[in-house]
């Protein structure tokens, strides 16, 4: 696939019209009220030998938040951000190393809103160029990447669910190689998955 093609498949999934999405939405008697805070997530692709590939991390394993889990380079908006994309764009060099000036942005998907209370815009980008991922230490523990062909499947997502505060919570998994890709980035993987398919 051309970066020609991948870009007119993004940006149409992009523009194809549908609500955000939430950790709630496989759970929701329990959602609670309260103001979100803005953040922001990059969503992007980089040309590979067989296709292209999302970027993701591994986040430490010494956060105090989802240590060790998957998830976007991202964060929240900063006073200094001009906008969200900025927010994405400026979250993936300080996290990872990815130079922003390899970035077209091609558009944002619906927010997400998360557990913990943020309002998380996923920003679409193509990267093009080359790129040596340099984890920022504490923060991350691994950059990897998930073939593009991988996440526009529907059939390789799964609903799961585990005991947490004495509830069952049920959530999105779409699990690649050693990676279990679940939570907020699995269900805005889905989202665009399902988008790809409309």
């Amino acid at each position: 696939m051309t970066a020609n093609e991948l870009r007119q498949i993004l940006k149409t999934a992009i523009s194809a019209e549908g609500p955000g999405s939430s950790d709630f939405d496989l759970n929701p008697g329990v959602r609670p009220a309260r103001e979100l805070r803005p953040a922001a997530v990059l969503v992007a692709f980089a040309q590979a030998e067989t296709g292209w590939d999302l970027i993701l991390t591994k986040r430490s394993s010494r956060l105090k938040h989802h240590p060790g889990q998957v998830a976007f380079p991202g964060g929240k908006q900063d006073e200094g951000d001009v906008d969200l994309a900025a927010t994405a764009l400026r979250e993936a060099r300080e996290e990872i190393g990815l130079p922003s000036e390899g970035v077209e942005i091609l558009g944002e998907l619906g927010a997400h809103e998360t557990v913990t209370g943020f309002d998380v815009t996923p920003v679409v980008g193509l990267f093009s160029g080359t790129f040596v991922p340099v984890p920022e230490p504490g923060e991350v523990d691994e950059v990897f990447r998930v073939p593009y062909t991988h996440i526009a499947n529907p059939a390789q997502f799964q609903v799961q669910s585990r005991r947490w505060r004495g509830q069952q919570r049920h959530y999105y998994t779409v699990p690649y190689g050693p990676y279990y890709i679940w939570g907020a980035t699995a269900r805005i993987l889905r989202g665009l998955s399902d988008r790809l398919q409309a």
